[in-house]
């Protein structure tokens, strides 16, 4: 049998599939069915017309509707409502003679309101029955009744061909009950005089409304039900083409041969052999996939940011963006300064490869260096003896690649004259080199130094030589805890470095074994550094990484994300945010937590409009799920020491998951986000433009 059945008993009056549908043959039904393409494109064959709907587009189906889904696509989803039409009944006595028609062919037809209300109570009971709350059935038939009169008031049969319709309650109660006379006496002999004197009209004018209503003439319209009518007999029965015929109405086989030609461009009993096939011959062409129907949401999730229900307990951040926008300049100040830590670390290979790294991928402008005239450099301020030799090849390689170099003055350990000695032979010294320009340095104190060396420092570095001194904000005391190793530095960098507070001033570029009393093995020992000394990245590094690819002009900002733009691009970084992340948390040092405490996931929605053009979108995701090298870590079970395949794998681990997507012209790009605990993303949509033949 073709005609399928839905047992509507348990009491929910709805059931939905989420499918990818290649082949769905020839079938009608029971009740009444809502086709919501949610990827890709299919093709729907109802009586003698086909449509193609593409994604976001829907078709629907009415109870007895012959009608065919099949696709070339084999990436599509489509989600599939199945309602009782019986439970309609009791709030619209005559459903069995209304039907529903949407706009699939013209492009662009389904992009105003009417159709976005119509995917939202589709939406809304998908989400019910998903997550099957508190009186979810109850929810389900509010939403049903809802869904009812906007389909009566929007989506009736006859405002399908006259809009106008919608405002003339009378004319188009006419236009029903005629067309349904017709629909219910197709099979008899009915003439244009039989219905004119049931509304005491003229035929003359009858035939110009039922015309002007239906687009066909009368005669156009009666033989038209009777062909469509006639395809159920001829595959699902083994009636004679001549029975048939007279069945639905032809006064002679001859008519019905030529009506039904005119429409399939075949004869009945070609279609008949063409298309009946046996029960198990049915099935098999049968070419339908079936999903979880969880999987639908977040196909729909733009259509379910405003509903109460969805999600209590984790609440999608809805975010309207508007990129024509401009609120200021972006100051990229994060990349003013990186905190090296001891100058001698770049005397060391593994170090200055993860500090070229690290230049290569962000630009910082400034490397500060501590304990520039120490001993671990050749400088012995005791004896006067200093051998420059090993500062010169710090500050070369720093030339190298890009870096001028902050140089942090200290007198701890000195007398005043030994501090100053060594600062005039400093100056002696690479004021004549060539190679080097001293006036790209820039010079610190720290809160050690003592005020009368600052004074006599001055003269000799802003007067002598004409170099700055900036004011030193930085926190130069060492504290090791785990908090550095987690995701929980992307968070608190971006929310920090957004608001220009010099909290995280204490990170450096890369960790070093040190003599630290809670070092507890040599991966993460909770060092602050962006980088481990295994060459592998942690979250603090791409906090500046993201924060890098930002444009320079700021869209929009708020807690939780920022919005910029460059020519042709717009970027936007989302990053979990709570009051608390600007405060950095301790975590205890011989922590077994897997993860981080009080870590939620995080949902947004993002409503883009301006948009000029198609768009390629990117993003890159990093957060405790993805990305993090120390939750991958944790995962293989802490391991003191790495052998050669964990080292791999970590250093492969530690980088973002990047996807792109095409997005088309549209008069609102809508995308999902979603971030598991702490952590980022990083969305760019960059302009597609047609290119020229």
């Amino acid at each position: 049998m073709r005609k399928e059945y839905i047992d509507f008993s348990t009491g929910i009056p709805v059931s939905v599939d989420f499918v990818t549908v290649e082949e769905y043959p020839l079938h009608w039904h029971n009740y009444i069915e809502i086709l919501y393409v949610v990827k890709g494109s299919v093709f729907v064959n109802i009586n003698a017309g086909t449509y193609e709907l593409i994604e976001n587009e829907i078709e629907i189906i009415n109870v007895d509707e012959a009608h065919r889904i099949f696709s070339k696509d084999k990436d599509n989803k489509v989600l599939i409502f199945h309602i009782d039409p019986y439970f309609f009944e009791k709030y619209y006595n005559d459903i069995k003679n209304m039907f529903f028609y949407t706009n699939s062919s013209e492009e662009g037809a389904q992009e105003n309101e009417d159709y976005d209300e119509l995917r939202t109570f589709l939406s809304i009971v998908l989400c019910e029955l998903v997550q099957k709350s508190d009186n979810y059935d109850e929810e389900i038939e509010n939403t049903l009744v809802e869904l009812l009169y906007h389909l009566i008031n929007n989506f009736h049969y006859l405002m399908h061909e006259q809009e106008e319709l919608r405002e003339n309650d009378e004319q188009l109660d006419r236009y029903h009950r005629i067309s349904k006379y017709i629909y219910n006496n197709y099979n008899n002999n009915i003439t244009l005089q039989d219905i004119a004197d049931k509304e005491f009209l003229s035929t003359h004018y009858l035939s110009h409304e039922i015309k002007y209503s239906t687009g066909y003439s009368f005669t156009e319209l009666i033989n038209l039900t009777r062909v469509e009518e006639s395809v159920k007999l001829l595959l699902d029965t083994d009636k004679p083409i001549s029975e048939i015929s007279e069945e639905v109405g032809f006064s002679h086989t001859r008519y019905y041969n030529k009506n039904f030609k005119f429409y399939y461009k075949t004869t009945p009993l070609n279609y008949r052999k063409k298309y009946k096939v046996d029960e198990e011959t049915l099935e098999k062409s049968k070419n339908i996939k079936y999903y979880d129907l969880r999987e639908a949401i977040d196909f729909v999730m733009y259509y379910l940011e405003d509903y109460d229900r969805f999600n209590f307990e984790d609440k999608i951040n809805k975010v309207n963006i508007d990129v024509s926008e401009e609120l200021g300049p972006f100051e990229k100040s994060f990349k003013d300064i990186i905190n090296v830590g001891n100058a001698f670390e770049l005397l060391l290979e593994d170090n200055k490869d993860i500090l070229e790294e690290i230049q290569y991928e962000i630009g910082f402008e400034y490397a500060r260096l501590l304990n520039v005239f120490s001993s671990d450099m050749g400088i012995f301020p005791k004896v006067k003896f200093y051998n420059w030799s090993r500062t010169e090849t710090v500050l070369e390689y720093l030339d190298t690649i890009g870096v001028k170099p902050l140089i942090v003055l200290d007198d701890k350990e000195v007398t005043q004259e030994e501090f100053m000695d060594v600062l005039k032979s400093f100056f002696d010294f690479f004021s004549k080199l060539e190679g080097l320009n001293i006036n790209d340095f820039i010079f610190q104190f720290t809160q050690n130094t003592l005020g009368d060396n600052i004074k006599k420092a001055r003269i000799i570095i802003e007067e002598e030589f004409e170099l700055q001194i900036i004011e030193d904000r930085f926190n130069d005391e060492l504290i090791v805890d785990p908090i550095y190793d987690t995701s929980y530095m992307l968070p608190f960098i971006i929310q920090n470095q957004l608001n220009k507070d010099s909290k995280q001033n204490a990170l450096r570029a890369f960790d070093v074994l040190d003599n630290q009393p809670y070092l507890t093995n040599e991966v993460f020992f909770g060092y602050p550094g962006m980088v481990n000394d295994k060459g592998i990245r942690k979250a603090s590094f791409y906090s500046y990484y993201l924060l890098n690819k930002l444009g320079d002009t700021i869209v929009a900002k708020d807690n939780g994300y920022i919005v910029t733009k460059k020519e042709g691009e717009y970027q936007i970084l989302l990053y979990s945010y709570n009051e608390e992340i600007i405060n950095l948390i301790q975590l205890k040092k011989y922590s077994k937590l897997r993860g981080l405490k009080n870590s939620t996931e995080k949902k947004f929605s993002l409503n883009i409009v301006k948009i000029p053009t198609s768009a390629r979108v990117t993003s890159y995701l990093i957060d405790e799920e993805v990305g993090s090298s120390y939750n991958y870590w944790l995962d293989m079970g802490k391991p003191v020491r790495l052998n050669k395949e964990e080292k791999e794998i970590l250093l492969k681990a530690s980088f973002p998951k990047v996807e792109f997507k095409f997005a088309k012209k549209s008069a609102v790009l809508n995308l999902q986000a979603k971030l598991e605990g702490y952590g980022a993303v990083l969305i760019i949509i960059k302009e597609v433009q047609k290119h020229l033949k």
